[in-house]
């Protein structure tokens, strides 16, 4: 099963990361692993996690 998330304006790349990194941390606790992400022209992150 995959989720996609999305991470909302973040125009700061180390706000942008820590964002990505507790999402991960936090989706791996519910069995998801992060697969890919995408950042738009916007300043959003996209992340895609496949249930493990």
């Amino acid at each position: 099963m995959y989720k996609t998330i999305v991470i909302e304006y973040s125009p700061k790349a180390d706000d942008m990361a820590k964002k990505i990194e507790e999402k991960a941390n936090e989706m791996l606790q519910d069995g998801y692993e992060l697969i890919t992400m995408s950042i738009t022209g916007t300043a959003k992150t996209i992340l895609v996690f496949k249930k493990q």
